[in-house]
């Protein structure tokens, strides 16, 4: 529609190595599910998005995998609305990564908390180390989205990002009708 918002969101997808998130991200921005492993340096891609009547043209920044020695960039932090942590459900080690990349992000940027869809990924395969109720605790307990996912199956791959954008909109003070009640009063 001519006139129409287009809302512009950066969204950064960050987790351990061979966790899955290029394969994610691929998956969600071309339908493809990618078999062989290249570690990524960083590549950004670019997808419009329609949630909830609004239209969103998105960069999906696909970062090289973390650890716990890696110095988050701050281009990682600065002007991202919104995070995708990614683990395996087949790598404890990497689940255990959530957290130190959420608290990177969270001391970089100053902030109690950030729009976030916590992932575990890799579904269809059959050694899971993490279960499913631990990603819901650990999503809970950091108050962010929690999904799994199957790039190689497709499953849940578009609701990762349809969780980050509501994510996103929740935290955003421009997207609520009407501003909060004041709590101050006078006496």
């Amino acid at each position: 529609m001519p006139g129409e918002l287009v809302k512009k969101r950066k969204i950064a997808v960050l987790g351990s190595r061979s966790v899955g998130k290029s394969s994610l991200v691929i998956q969600f921005i071309e339908n493809t599910f990618v078999e062989s492993y290249y570690p990524t340096i960083e590549s950004t891609f670019s997808k419009t998005l329609n949630y909830n009547g609004t239209t969103f043209d998105c960069d999906i920044i696909d970062t090289a995998g973390q650890d716990e020695y890696t110095i988050l960039n701050s281009k990682h932090a600065i002007g991202i609305h919104g995070f995708v942590l990614v683990y395996s459900v087949a790598s404890r080690k990497s689940f255990d990564m959530v957290q130190i990349v959420y608290d990177k992000i969270i001391n970089f940027c100053g902030l109690n908390q950030i729009p976030c869809v916590i992932v575990g990924s890799k579904t269809d395969l059959s050694t899971r180390q993490v279960p499913a109720e631990e990603g819901q605790q650990l999503a809970k307990q950091n108050h962010a989205a929690w999904v799994e996912t199957s790039a190689k199956a497709n499953t849940n791959v578009s609701k990762v990002f349809e969780l980050c954008l509501a994510e996103i909109e929740k935290a955003s003070p421009s997207s609520k009708a009407d501003p909060p009640a004041s709590k101050c009063t006078i006496q």
